[in-house]
């Protein structure tokens, strides 16, 4: 017997399809107490209508939810709330849908919470240094609106131009720049919004600490699994006067990994430090002519920030790391156009992974930083194993991994493989002493490997909590967190021999 799927949940069992008849009276019910507190324009419930939500990012798996409910209001947001509690109806909350684990996928009997209309910056405070917005603003925004302040919010995912700061909060997102700057977890203050029941919440306070239980950071990550986050406290930073960025080619992953690790240990902290391998160089520079060595089996990206008395001396200090690691040559932006052209190329590795092939699964795991060579390794093992290319980026200073896995999601064979070889990744990644996700989360497309990670009893704390907050499980059930006949099952499958069975993870 394979591996439990990754849709297969005790909420969603393919082996148990949803009744027709029975979806199309519950649906009937559903619509008609959505009417009573939404105007008509803000619900959706025909099928063409909410074809548009049935995925997000992980767009290999698709459902249709009941109906999308698009509230303009947090009263609304309330309404929508007790209704569904009333109805006993699953909840989805989603932003802007860029989400890469499914975390936002729809659930065949419940409602989509869509909170894309949430798009207001409320108030930007540039002495106390904070910008209260809504939770569907734009993360890059936030940046525009702060910036005749001369001021910046610091996470910066790839995805920031369409992605939301509500989102950013479910999933805990960083970016090219975390290495200096942290997570979403370390810039956000506070957040306001309402329970499964309805009922409003804030968590966090605009000072250094609030009183009572962290809860706050119980929240950032949770996926939407304890409570809908309507609006958001950030810290904004002053906008550095001067950046700059090394690129840096080596001849071998391993020299590039190497690197890193000295980097970090001659107490040097960049602004950013990312690697990306030959494969994913080249599919780059093909799409938007940064600059790159394609002759470079990796490359490292280097960035200063600060003064320019600071850069000029820090930018130095990196190239004599870079170079005594061996590194074949080093490019130095000259000015902020050729900087911005350096980092086009690691901001669009996504986009240009997706000319290579119909379809990639974004893997998200975190390793230490001195196994970024071991990990490279295997991943080129397993592509033998699987026989599907990949395409290698990393935030290579946290150690946070994002292998392109290529390959066809019209060919089931295709998609069984790349989903086999990702969990490979995955629990590589915790054999070498890691993390299954870095910033993108759990969703569905890690909840095999989440009972590789964590505990019988781990996994029960985790229920517990979500259980506190949303006794009757309705808040996007069947995510990131396993059922118990999961692990069992996914159990058996690793003893008989599944994706751990090849003798290359031996050594990890």
């Amino acid at each position: 017997m394979d591996a439990p799927s990754l849709l297969d949940t005790n909420e969603l069992d393919p082996e148990h399809p949803v009744d027709p008849t029975q979806r199309a009276r519950r649906q009937a019910e559903v619509v008609s107490a959505l009417r009573a507190v939404l105007p008509a324009h803000a619900l959706l419930h025909t099928d063409e209508s909410t074809t548009p939500y049935e995925c997000d990012g992980l767009s290999a798996y698709r459902r249709r939810p009941l109906a999308v409910a698009l509230p303009e209001t947090d009263e609304q947001v309330a309404a929508v709330l007790k209704a569904c509690h009333r109805l006993g109806l699953p909840v989805v909350a989603r932003g802007a849908g860029t989400g890469l684990s499914g975390g936002a996928l729809p659930h065949p009997m419940g409602v989509t919470l869509s909170l894309a209309r949430f798009n207001r910056i409320v108030h930007i405070d540039p002495l106390a240094c904070t910008a209260r917005v809504q939770c569907g603003v734009r993360n890059l925004a936030i940046s525009e609106a702060a910036a005749p302040h001369g001021l910046y919010y610091a996470p910066d995912p790839s995805s920031q131009i369409a992605c939301t700061i509500g989102g950013n909060v479910a999933e805990n997102a960083g970016g090219v720049h975390c290495l200096k700057y942290g997570l979403t977890v370390h810039n956000v203050l506070g957040v306001r919004g309402f329970t499964i029941e309805g009922e409003p919440f804030t968590l966090g306070s605009a000072a250094l600490d609030a009183p009572g239980l962290d809860l706050l950071a119980a929240f950032i990550g949770s996926e939407g699994l304890l409570g809908v986050v309507t609006e958001v406290l950030v810290k904004l930073r002053p906008k550095p006067a001067l950046a700059c960025c090394i690129v840096a080619s080596f001849p071998d992953v391993r020299s590039a990994g190497n690197a890193v690790a000295n980097i970090i240990a001659a107490g040097l902290i960049p602004a950013g430090l990312e690697m990306m391998d030959k494969p994913m160089t080249a599919a780059v520079e093909d799409f938007v002519k940064a600059g790159y060595d394609l002759s470079a089996a990796a490359i490292l990206l280097c960035e200063s920030d600060g003064t320019p008395e600071a850069v000029e001396e820090e930018i130095e200090r990196m190239g004599q790391v870079l170079a005594a690691s061996g590194a074949t040559r080093l490019d130095v932006s000259d000015n902020e156009a050729q900087r911005l052209r350096f980092w086009s190329g690691r901001k669009n590795a996504f986009p240009a992974s997706g000319r290579l092939s119909p379809d990639y699964l974004c893997m998200d795991s975190t390793i230490p930083r001195k196994r970024l060579a071991d990990m490279l390794e295997a991943i080129e093992a397993m592509q033998a194993q699987y026989q599907l290319r990949c395409v290698n980026v990393f935030h290579a200073g946290d150690g946070n991994l994002h292998p392109l896995i290529l390959f066809d999601a019209n060919d089931p064979d295709q998609l069984h493989r790349a989903e086999a070889f990702g969990a490979a990744i995955l629990e590589a990644s915790v054999a070498m002493g890691g993390t299954v996700t870095g910033e993108h989360g759990v969703g569905v497309e890690k909840l095999n490997s989440m009972c590789v990670q964590f505990s019988a009893a781990e996994l029960a704390q985790m229920r517990g909590l979500k259980a506190a907050f949303d006794p009757q499980g309705l808040l996007n059930p069947g995510k990131a967190i396993p059922s118990l006949h999961r692990c069992a099952e996914y159990g058996k499958q690793v003893v008989r021999g599944g994706v751990l069975s090849f003798p290359e993870l031996e050594r990890f």
